[in-house]
């Protein structure tokens, strides 16, 4: 009940003045020139850079949201939303563009809710990951789009199948007490991956994401971690085996978060199928290997789910009113969640940041490393013991305030982990709690 009020809240809050909007679908030419339309509406808070180029020389855009932008903020946490990786999935490409032009025309309107989001975070926009495959899908349309006409790149590779394996390492060095997070890439990892995934994997090295979604289609649901079964015997099979990470609860909610936000994902009919709360474990519905999600997951400190949006891969125009309509809120929603749980500054005894401190929380076997300053805090989420702050956490989880501790935290020195020496340093970690009991 509560979650619903939340969101029926913070979906009348968004009613108000809410602007017109054209429905569209845009090719790669018109897709640009949305995209810097809203950078000259709002030039005061958007950033447009490119991370790479596709096969064929277009550019990946990103458009970013931020009251300083290109400039990361301590304790301002970085997020991103990724469309269109199948080029035939198109309505993750509408839907990102609408949103642009929403955080845009809200922000000029002075809405609160829009204003502090776009004051208190960073947001990265990419409208298309594969606009090659996209032409391809275009010039056929939605009435006569194949399933699978434009889904690859241009050198007919799918992107989600693209990236490094790390499940397979992560799985095996769990049994030797091998590491559990920022899992090192393969020696030849660049030789093997397409340029629009080197150009993704580069970009993710280069900020600190905290939080993500990967907006596809063919499916109403939201699919998180782990994609990859562990036991690869039964990948052939749909619906095989559910394989949570360590932060299974968290990803959970992060799911539901934005299926009870979307208009109808979370009643799990959909499409034929039917998923509870309208979530689902990847692996549980079918197993898949080098996935975009899991790769976030396992090489940064970034949570990402995977976000099916609609049966129809390229759906009619007439439709994408609806569509926006039902995501709207939902797309906001999420992006707020970056906000929830612990984040903060990790510095020695002189103050001096500490990049590279591996944080870890009793009873999750996932740990996070300390970006430059900020220690995104995902990976801690309420409920779970941290160290001797458990007392701390719970005895301010209704509100939101500042604390100091002074913890003993081992770090290492050297080269690698086998030449490295343990040392011991005091390490003052200001924590920041943020009550999930928000009101808009």
């Amino acid at each position: 009940m509560a979650r619903w009020l939340r969101s029926l809240v913070g979906a009348l809050l968004l009613l108000d003045g809410a602007a017109a909007l054209s429905f569209l679908h845009h090719r790669y030419e018109e897709m640009v020139q949305a995209l810097f339309r809203v950078q000259s509406q709002c030039p005061y808070v958007t950033r447009i850079y490119s991370i790479g180029r596709s096969v064929e020389g277009r550019h990946l855009y990103v458009l970013e949201f931020s009251d300083y932008p290109g400039i990361h903020e301590p304790l301002e946490p970085e997020f991103k939303y990724v469309g269109n990786m199948h080029g035939n999935e198109v309505l993750g490409r509408e839907l990102l563009l609408q949103l642009s032009e929403f955080l845009c025309e809200e922000y000029r309107r002075g809405n609160e809710r829009i204003t502090r989001l776009i004051h208190d975070t960073r947001i990265h926009i990419m409208p298309s990951m594969n606009p090659d495959g996209y032409e391809v899908a275009a010039k056929q349309g939605p009435d006569g789009n194949g399933y699978l006409t434009g889904r690859n790149n241009a050198n007919g590779v799918d992107l989600n199948r693209n990236f490094p394996d790390l499940n397979t390492f992560m799985y095996y060095s769990g049994e030797i007490s091998g590491p559990n997070h920022h899992i090192p890439l393969p020696d030849n990892w660049k030789s093997q991956v397409e340029p629009e995934t080197l150009a993704v994997i580069q970009w993710i090295s280069s900020y600190n994401f905290v939080l993500s979604a990967n907006l596809h289609g063919g499916a109403v649901v939201a699919n998180y971690p782990y994609d990859k079964s562990q036991d690869q015997r039964f990948r052939s099979h749909r619906r095989t085996v559910n394989t949570p990470t360590p932060d299974d609860r968290l990803f959970q909610k992060l799911a539901k978060t934005y299926s009870y936000a979307h208009g109808w994902m979370h009643r799990g009919w959909n499409c034929g199928d039917y998923f509870a709360d309208g979530i689902t474990n990847g692996a549980s519905w079918y197993s898949l290997s080098k996935g975009m999600q899991d790769f976030n997951y396992l090489y940064t400190n970034c949570f990402e789910i995977t976000l099916e949006l609609s049966c129809n891969k390229f759906p009619p125009e007439e439709d994408l009113e609806r569509q926006w309509m039902a995501n709207r809120e939902a797309l906001v929603a999420f992006i707020e969640e970056v906000h929830q749980g612990i984040k903060g500054m990790v510095s020695d005894e002189n103050n001096n940041g500490i990049a590279g401190a591996v944080i870890s929380v009793q009873g999750i076997s996932h740990d996070i490393t300390s970006g430059g300053l900020l220690v995104p805090l995902h990976a801690l989420p309420f409920g779970y013991s941290f160290l001797e702050a458990t007392w701390v956490i719970w005895g301010i989880i209704s509100g939101c305030c500042c604390l100091a501790l002074t913890l003993s935290q081992p770090l290492q020195r050297g080269t690698s982990p086998r030449q490295s020496q343990q040392l011991w340093a005091q390490l003052h970690l200001h924590w920041y709690i943020s009550s999930s009991n928000k009101t808009w």
